[in-house]
């Protein structure tokens, strides 16, 4: 069966491998979602990977994603502590989705403690820098075969 699992990026991640290597890693997002795509063929589906700065993108990424991905993987960035609309377009979709930070948001300063996002996706996964998406694409494998 052919499954496309959308993973979506937000603000300034387009930054990766300059912005605060000590924190997010020295690997740009394009090295990642080469990763991501590699790994995807691996489990067996599509990787549709995309980064974006502008909340509304996202919301419409989300949307899109109703009809045309079987998960969704997002980095929401500081959205994520933000963003009632992207609570809200997840919530408004049937697609399962996993949020992912690179870094622990726990282990950091108390704002980026708690994200909007977090309660309307099926689970959070942060803290193994870019690993942090190949363990959610894992997880997506587990989330497209209990479909």
């Amino acid at each position: 069966m052919n499954h496309t699992v959308f993973v979506l990026n937000g603000p300034n991640l387009n930054m990766l491998g300059k912005r605060e290597p000590g924190i997010y890693g020295g690997k740009t997002l394009e090295m990642i979602g080469d990763e991501c795509r590699d790994a995807g063929r691996t489990l067996g589906f599509e990787v549709d990977f995309r980064q974006t700065n502008h909340e509304g993108v996202l919301v419409d990424w989300l949307h899109e994603a109703n009809d045309k991905a079987s998960a969704v993987l997002i980095n929401p960035g500081a959205y994520g502590h933000t963003s009632i609309a992207l609570h809200d377009a997840i919530r408004a979709i049937s697609t399962p989705v996993i949020e992912l930070h690179l870094s622990n948001i726990h282990a950091r300063e108390e704002f980026r403690h708690k994200t909007w996002t977090a309660p309307a996706v099926k689970g959070v996964i942060c803290g193994f820098g870019s690993d942090s998406y190949l363990l959610a694409l894992q997880a997506a494998k587990t989330l497209i075969k209990e479909q």
